[in-house]
């Protein structure tokens, strides 16, 4: 049975949130900050990154703040702190928080069926395989998936393309799922019942589509547009001043350009005209951008349970609830990609600190296909906050590791 009775989470919350003063085991000292700046101004000089904004608090006091490098290679303008980035997939713990602040006021349960809040989405199928002439072979699914598989990537759900591949992937791109500029939450979530899910709800860790599908249920349950609801609910609260779905145009000169390094040594700029004006379909799974400092404060909100300078956004039981590995029985991880790790609500949470360069047990993060990434250490009392934006994904972990070594060591 998953792990959400409330009497556990009292005791849950009793050990990880009533005492934090007792719960730092070690201070970061100055020379791991520095070889995480070292680090990272290294890539810079040998043109595999174009720059970095690096972040880094303990007991909710900042460390370091610094810009490396350039926002923009070609015009050598400098980072600065200030510096606004796509961050893409962390954009995925803001949506899971704008659900659980629904959740919050009882207008949904983890274990509820998704139907029952999105009846469109009523008996949907499995996928067996497909015929010749495009038609679906397809199963009953043994239960509907619910809220909970929905905020842990266990539903049935897979991505676009080239995220994920094949004919259901193929199917969510043929029918205009995802498409930012032409079409709305509301127009495109509802195509996904005409799909089947790629494999039982439960069964399977694969990362997916279901955190835009969550914005849709946020705009369902609470009868907002997604990006209202986060503006008036979330960003305003906590001072996010930088934090939406384009970056207006008084701005637009803070925005870093995305590089892809070269085979010779160079790094050519990959990023188009995109977020700087209004998108019709409000990515939940990938369409934020954000400063290092707006990020951070919706990181400490979370390490200190929920609230940030007298601000409650989350219960205590509510954020329990999203660090807590929440993967069905038979699920043992979240792949070898990330060793170590398991999966909560819309977080990856480290099981094992030895697979996972001796980051905290309970360690809740995330990263975006650009490269920014950061990491919640509710043991160390710790926020790491990394922004890049790198075209090349597996650099970009070699990146994250480093830094990981760099203040655990």
């Amino acid at each position: 049975m998953l792990k959400s009775l409330k009497g556990l989470l009292a005791l849950c919350l009793a050990l990880s949130l009533a005492l934090p003063g007792s719960l730092v085991f070690a201070d970061i000292d100055q020379a791991s900050l520095d070889a995480a700046k070292a680090d990272l101004q290294a890539r810079i000089d040998a043109n595999k990154l174009s720059g970095a904004v690096l972040m880094v608090a303990q007991d909710g006091e900042v460390l370091m703040h610094e810009a490396l490098g350039y926002q923009t290679v070609e015009d050598e303008v400098p980072m600065s702190t200030d510096s606004i980035f796509r961050i893409f997939s962390m954009t995925k713990p803001v949506t899971g928080t704008a659900l659980m602040m629904l959740y919050d006021e009882g207008l949904f349960e983890l274990d509820d069926p998704v139907e029952q809040h999105l009846p469109e989405l009523a008996g949907m199928q499995v996928f067996v395989s497909q015929n010749e002439d495009g038609s679906w072979e397809t199963e009953p699914a043994e239960h509907p998936m619910t809220v909970r598989e929905l905020m842990s990537h266990t539903g049935g759900l897979l991505y676009t393309p080239p995220l994920s591949n094949g004919p259901i992937a193929m199917a969510y791109a043929e029918a205009g799922i995802m498409n930012l500029p032409e079409v709305t939450l509301a127009e495109s979530m509802p195509a996904l019942a005409d799909i089947p899910l790629a494999y039982q709800p439960g069964s399977q860790w694969v990362y997916s589509i279901s955190v835009d599908v969550q914005g849709y249920m946020v705009e369902r349950l609470s009868g907002q547009p997604f990006d209202e609801f986060l503006k008036q609910r979330l960003f305003e609260p906590l001072g996010m001043e930088d934090t939406g779905f384009f970056v207006q145009p008084e701005n637009a000169d803070r925005l870093a350009g995305q590089y892809r390094p070269t085979e010779d040594g160079s790094l050519q700029r990959t990023d188009t005209g995109a977020f700087l004006q209004a998108p019709k379909f409000l990515s939940g799974g990938g369409g934020l951008t954000s400063t290092a400092a707006d990020y951070m404060k919706f990181a400490q909100m979370h390490l200190n349970g929920g609230e940030l300078d007298g601000v409650r956004i989350l219960s205590e039981e509510a954020v329990q609830l999203m660090r807590s590995n929440q993967l069905p029985e038979g699920v043992p991880n979240i792949g070898q990609l990330y060793p170590g790790n398991v999966f909560g609500l819309d977080f990856a949470i480290v099981e094992n600190p030895d697979a996972y360069q001796g980051a905290s047990a309970g360690t809740h993060w995330w990263w975006g296909i650009a490269g920014s990434w950061f990491w919640i250490d509710p043991v160390e009392d710790i926020v790491f906050i990394g922004m890049i934006q790198n075209d090349d994904i597996l650099y970009s972990l070699q990146v994250h590791g480093a830094a990981r070594a760099a203040i655990y060591r």
